[in-house]
């Protein structure tokens, strides 16, 4: 039996959000570390679908692919709730978190805590109709796609103001609940384009984008590491 409720974590407040398995007020997550070197306890699993979102791989999420911190929960689902009412035609699809009880979680680097969950970019088909990222075995869950230096893949275009609208719920959803947003790490050349969109201008001053060229691309998702707190 399920039972809409989710925790706004700022000043104890309840926010209704999404139906899930009810969970007690007690359990809210702790995480330990850092998102390098980390674990987490009492981790919240995102929903696989909503109004306007889903999640990458049904398969990753039976696997327990993603959990985040109960705050990083409400954050992600408020935001989701916030481009429903102004933009309910956009669709988002989100990647990997990390594990219940974080830890090593490969083949990422971070998403140790709690507190790192991967965004795949906003796209639209060549008829202008937003859709949902194709993710499936065969291009690794959506991971393997490579995008042009101009924000192309086949016959799909990066959502550049669909992005950055996103990017600026989250930022609010987060401020409002008293998380910090440590970095955002996007692909270099396409992180020009990002900027450059009329809702990505001043996008750069009002986040924390990485300037260094990341291990992998990170042009099909973008990685945002949240900051909170943390025990040893």
């Amino acid at each position: 039996m399920t039972k809409r409720i989710l925790t706004g974590m700022c000043c104890g407040s309840l926010l209704i959000l999404t139906a899930m398995p009810a969970i007690a007020v007690d359990a809210t997550s702790v995480c330990h570390g850092s998102a390098e070197h980390g674990r987490l306890e009492r981790g919240w699993q995102l929903p696989r679908s909503g109004d306007n979102f889903s999640a990458y791989s049904g398969i990753g999420a039976m696997l327990g692919r993603n959990y985040v911190h109960s705050q990083v929960y409400a954050v992600v689902l408020a935001a989701y709730a916030s481009l429903a009412s102004q933009q309910p035609t956009i669709q988002f699809v989100y990647g990997e978190t990390g594990k219940r009880e974080g830890g090593e979680f490969s083949p990422h680097k971070t998403h140790q805590n709690g507190l790192s969950v991967d965004f795949m970019v906003p796209v639209r088909d060549e008829k202008g109709r937003s859709v949902p990222l194709p993710t499936g075995v065969s291009n690794q869950f959506g991971y393997k796609i490579e995008f042009s230096k101009a924000g192309k893949y086949e016959d799909l275009s990066i959502d550049f103001d669909a992005m950055a609208e996103h990017l600026l719920a989250i930022k609010q959803a987060a401020a409002e609940r008293g998380v910090g947003i440590r970095r955002v790490i996007f692909d270099n050349d396409l992180q020009a384009l990002l900027f450059r969109s009329a809702r990505g201008k001043g996008l750069a001053q009002q986040l924390p984008f990485s300037k260094k060229k990341p291990w992998v691309r990170h042009d099909e998702h973008y990685h945002i590491d949240f900051e909170l707190p943390c025990a040893k």
